[in-house]
């Protein structure tokens, strides 16, 4: 058992998994990313006028 890696070591993931998961991050972060550049430059409006 020992030197064996555990099955959520992304060091152990195959090449067309890790893109996958590049994607997925990038699907969910960019929208995220926006939405809180909006909340936060409408905050900014409210509090100062």
């Amino acid at each position: 058992m020992a030197g064996e890696s555990s099955p959520r070591d992304p060091e152990s993931a195959p090449r067309d998994l890790r893109g996958l998961i590049v994607f997925a991050w990038l699907w969910v972060s960019a929208p995220l990313a926006y939405g809180l550049y909006e909340l936060v430059r409408k905050a900014t409006q409210l509090f100062t006028g």
